[in-house]
């Protein structure tokens, strides 16, 4: 009984001792990525939310192909028609086939999503390592433009920019618009962790060696915010996903011929009770593929934080599974 109620009582460090010396003292070395993954895939949920995340990137990639009819191509036989084995979705007032449109719509969500959250992160990271390891006037210089553009009207800047693309250059407009200040947010976080990092002594033996400040910037401060970026990265893509989404619905972002999920929504809401499923399905994939992320995202931020329940809950279950052997 004692021994089955040893393990609970002893830290994670006392137990990889213990795990050490059963395996004859050999110590077992594992990368950093290694051990993110390890800890990441322990979670049940964050599990689910990648199985999930997969097979909608998938769908996004094979869905065009899975159907004859294409989003662009109505058919006028069909109108408003409920989903059946002709139009698995059905189809809206127009005569377009919702599936055709829902997995087009999704894959230009995700690529508006995605590519707006690498690139913020990017900018973000380097605009606020720089403003931290810089001093003095340089420091003021920075944060005062920090300060500037926050207080930017943003959302009407973004609105006349893609208003004034064509309807197939739309999203890669939205991308960039969106991108442009989307980063001013992460850049300020980004700036307050690095001004610890900045007196750190291999930061101070870099400086005084010569190096120069890009290189001490790329190559020690960017590097020792690592997991705060990917963690930003990943929940970035929600954010990107939902101002797509808000632009598109009040008519401001994606445009006929183009298509996307918050295109999808702003135009099923004018038949909201004539044809529910116009709008309900693609809100259906909207909120999975967003629920999907956040899954993911907190399993990433427990497998980052050594003092969450993902840290070393594997290490006590394998303990008493082992006082359950003997």
């Amino acid at each position: 009984m004692a021994e089955t109620q040893e393990p609970q009582m002893l830290t994670n460090a006392e137990l990889e001792l213990k795990a050490d010396a059963r395996g004859g003292g050999e110590v077992k070395r594992i990368s950093y990525a290694r051990l993110i993954a390890r800890r990441f895939f322990r979670q049940k949920s964050a599990v689910i939310g990648l199985v999930i995340f997969i097979v909608l990137v998938l769908l996004a990639i094979v869905g065009p192909h899975l159907t004859p009819h294409s989003y662009t191509d109505p058919d006028f036989t069909a109108l408003g028609e409920a989903p059946s084995a002709e139009h698995w979705f059905g189809t809206d007032g127009g005569g377009f086939d919702l599936f055709a449109c829902v997995v087009h719509g999704l894959g230009r969500s995700l690529i508006i999503g995605i590519s707006f959250s690498i690139m913020t992160t990017i900018i973000a990271a380097i605009a606020g390592t720089a403003i931290a390891y810089s001093r003095g006037w340089g420091e003021k210089i920075g944060m005062f433009l920090l300060d500037t553009l926050m207080v930017i009207p943003s959302f009407l800047l973004v609105a006349m920019i893609v208003r004034s693309a064509s309807g197939q250059t739309g999203w890669l407009m939205l991308i960039f618009g969106l991108t442009a200040f989307g980063w001013i947010g992460y850049a300020r976080t980004l700036r307050t962790m690095a001004l610890s990092l900045r007196e750190r002594d291999y930061v101070t033996a870099a400086r005084y060696m010569g190096v120069s400040p890009i290189k001490i910037i790329v190559r020690h401060l960017i590097p020792n915010l690592g997991s705060i970026l990917i963690l930003d990265t990943v929940l970035g893509v929600i954010s990107g996903i939902n101002s797509e989404t808000a632009y598109s619905f009040l008519g401001l972002g994606i445009k006929a011929p183009d298509t996307s999920l918050g295109f999808l929504l702003s135009q099923g809401s004018s038949a909201m009770l004539t044809t529910p499923w116009v709008i309900l399905i693609p809100s259906a994939v909207l909120i999975i593929l967003c629920v999907s992320m956040q899954l993911i995202g907190d399993g990433l931020r427990d497998a980052i934080d050594p003092h969450s329940r993902a840290a070393g809950s594997a290490d006590k279950d394998d303990e008493s599974k082992e006082g359950d052997a003997k």
